[in-house]
């Protein structure tokens, strides 16, 4: 154990990566560009500066919150003990000092034993090295990290600490001073990609094939291969948007109680991976949209400018976030005409905006009633208070009866005549509607919904039987 080793060593603790699961200089950079999203023109000014100017530019703009930092509470845990033992504690970051000053504040176990990068110093590499070699002499010190950027500090240490890093690191690290401690914990890198992609959203993009499916062509293979591509383009560009989102809505994200898991919020995924993964996902959606008819094109473009919108804009807006929200599944089902040159009605247009209002604020709703239990007044980001419960569901529920109105009123219309024989049978599609929608509601006052309603619906097998009785109901009518 260290403290058979070297009693008296102080402890030096690396930032990102070790004491934390992120990096502070993309955390900050991104809370930056969120914030004023003008700064994206200053930074390569910045940088012709170097790094320490680049990092001290963006750190006297923007304050992290220490206390909701993903943090490894197990190294935690053991810096705690260390420190009940008597053991000197050094916070030794290349972030900068001011974001290493609060998260000592907040831990309390650095005491004024904190190194950060300032406006001239970058503190990385051979420049921490010299620090701690200057500040406590050569083998005089343990040091705890989890990167290759940490090898020059463990050729002067006299005891290495290894979190989160790879076998091979580990071994290359003892060949330069005993290891004393690995902390490690697997993240099954798949499932955490998958939540990144939020591959179980797909589902809401089914909504492009509701065209084809209303207009009785669901026979039609080359429609239904079209329809197929635009769902798969809509799904990529959909997931590039889920991951800067989340990237973007760290902070929001760490104080729910459901979304502080999400990979990035956790840091479970690292943000640069996950820049690059949305990349990839909006060039292959774009690429599928390519393959489609210009229209579609046209119709994706708007959805990622809507939606971008509404993940650095528009959701600080009560109500008007909902009402995108609902936007954005009625543009899937454009998008779907669009794709196959079959055009939705308005009828089903306006359905869909109704329904999915609905929808958007069930999600609201479900999220207000979880920061209520936690003792909040606001849910952070959003913009509403708890108190807004009731004119939540209120707007809510009337939303989804609205959307049963217009099916009904399209149900007595002359278009339901040229696609029905039998239209008079489609009405028993209305009471299974209002049975749906009020079902949702009730689940969400008894806190048994899921935060999306669509991933509920995805899992609940009452809305399969509910699916399955209306796709019997358009059989027999036809």
């Amino acid at each position: 154990m260290s403290e058979d080793l070297h009693p008296k060593s102080p402890l030096c603790v690396d930032l990102d990566g070790t004491l934390i699961r992120t990096d502070l200089l993309w955390e900050s950079l991104l809370a930056l560009l969120k914030q004023s999203p003008l700064s994206v023109f200053q930074l390569p000014f910045w940088l012709l500066k170097g790094k320490a100017s680049f990092k001290h530019e963006i750190a006297r703009r923007v304050t992290l919150d220490a206390s909701a930092l993903p943090y490894d509470q197990a190294l935690v845990e053991f810096l705690s003990n260390e420190r009940r033992a008597g053991r000197e504690l050094v916070l030794a970051t290349a972030s900068h000092e001011s974001f290493a000053r609060a998260v000592a504040a907040h831990l309390g176990l650095f005491d004024e034993r904190v190194f950060g990068s300032d406006a001239s110093t970058n503190l990385k590499g051979a420049r921490k090295v010299a620090l701690l070699v200057e500040r406590y002499g050569a083998r005089r010190f343990a040091y705890a990290g989890n990167s290759t950027a940490d090898l020059p500090v463990w050729a002067e240490a006299n005891e290495a600490i290894i979190v989160n890093a790879s076998a091979g690191l580990v071994s290359r690290a003892q060949t330069l001073t005993p290891v004393s401690r690995v902390f490690s914990e697997p993240v099954k890198w798949l499932k955490q990609v998958a939540k990144a992609l939020r591959v179980h959203q797909w589902a809401k993009n089914v909504l492009v094939f509701i065209p084809v499916v209303a207009s009785h062509q669901i026979t039609n293979r080359a429609l239904m291969l079209q329809a197929t591509l635009a769902f798969l383009s809509f799904s990529f560009s959909a997931s590039a948007v889920y991951i800067v989102n989340d990237c973007l809505d760290l902070a929001s994200d760490r104080r729910h109680p459901r979304k502080k898991y999400r990979p990035f919020a956790s840091g479970s995924l690292s943000i640069p991976f996950g820049l690059l993964l949305a990349a990839g996902c909006l060039v292959g959606g774009i690429l599928l949209a390519l393959a489609l008819p210009s229209p579609f094109l046209l119709v994706l473009a708007g959805y990622l400018v809507l939606t971008t919108g509404y993940s650095f804009y528009l959701k600080q807006f009560v109500l008007l976030d909902v009402i995108v929200l609902a936007q954005l599944y009625t543009v899937r089902v454009y998008g779907g005409g669009a794709a196959t040159g079959v055009a939705p009605s308005h009828w089903l247009l306006t359905f869909s905006l109704f329904l999915f209002l609905s929808l958007a604020l069930v999600k609201r709703f479900t999220e207000l009633r979880l920061t209520g239990e936690a003792e909040g007044k606001e849910l952070h980001g959003r913009g509403y208070w708890v108190t807004d419960l009731e004119h939540v569901s209120s707007i809510g529920t009337a939303s989804g009866l609205l959307a049963v109105l217009v099916l009904a009123l399209y149900i007595s219309s002359k278009e339901v005549l040229l696609l029905y024989t039998h239209a008079d049978v489609l009405w028993l599609v209305c009471p299974v509607m209002l049975y749906w929608i009020s079902r949702v509601w009730m689940l969400a006052y008894r806190n048994r919904m899921d935060d999306d309603p669509v991933v509920f619906a995805v899992k609940d097998s009452k809305s399969y039987l509910m699916a399955a009785i209306i796709g019997a109901i358009l059989f027999f009518a036809r």
